[in-house]
């Protein structure tokens, strides 16, 4: 692993560790040559497709799925922890399923259903682009149905 300060090739494992669900593993490492620490993440990668609503097919994006979060969650009292544990939660839940096919929308209605329980506020925001909202009544229903 490359030192991201000063890219010395010899880096050293200090400490290892596994998320719950052991899809992560979250490594500690030391520069041999500069002494600073970093921190990697390993996780599997499985060959997800997604299957867009006009029936093109593109590569499960990660990040992609991590911005619309993190943009629903913008400027909220929630965690970088929680945010990346509730990524994790919907990509293990992903890998789980039979095909390795998958909708935008079961991928859509699983970011809704945690958030719903993680924070109203970025639900009603996440739902709102998802849903892709047209005027103040569909925010209204949305919020009745919360209550």
């Amino acid at each position: 692993m490359k030192c991201p300060y000063c890219n010395n090739n010899e880096t050293q494992v200090v400490d290892k560790r596994e998320t719950k669900n052991f899809l992560v593993t979250r490594r500690r490492r030391e520069c041999l040559k500069c002494k600073k620490r970093f921190t990697t993440y390993e996780r599997v990668e499985i060959d997800l497709m997604v299957i867009k609503k006009d029936n093109r097919r593109e590569p499960f994006d990660r990040e992609k799925l991590k911005k619309g979060i993190l943009r629903a969650c913008e400027k909220r009292p929630i965690s970088k922890e929680k945010i990346e544990k509730l990524i994790e939660e919907i990509e293990s839940d992903l890998k789980k399923m039979k095909s390795n096919e998958i909708k935008s929308s079961v991928i859509g209605e699983r970011v809704m259903k945690k958030l719903k329980s993680l924070d109203k506020v970025a639900y009603i925001r996440f739902a709102s682009v998802y849903r892709d909202f047209k005027d103040v009544k569909d925010f209204e229903k949305e919020v009745k149905e919360l209550k």
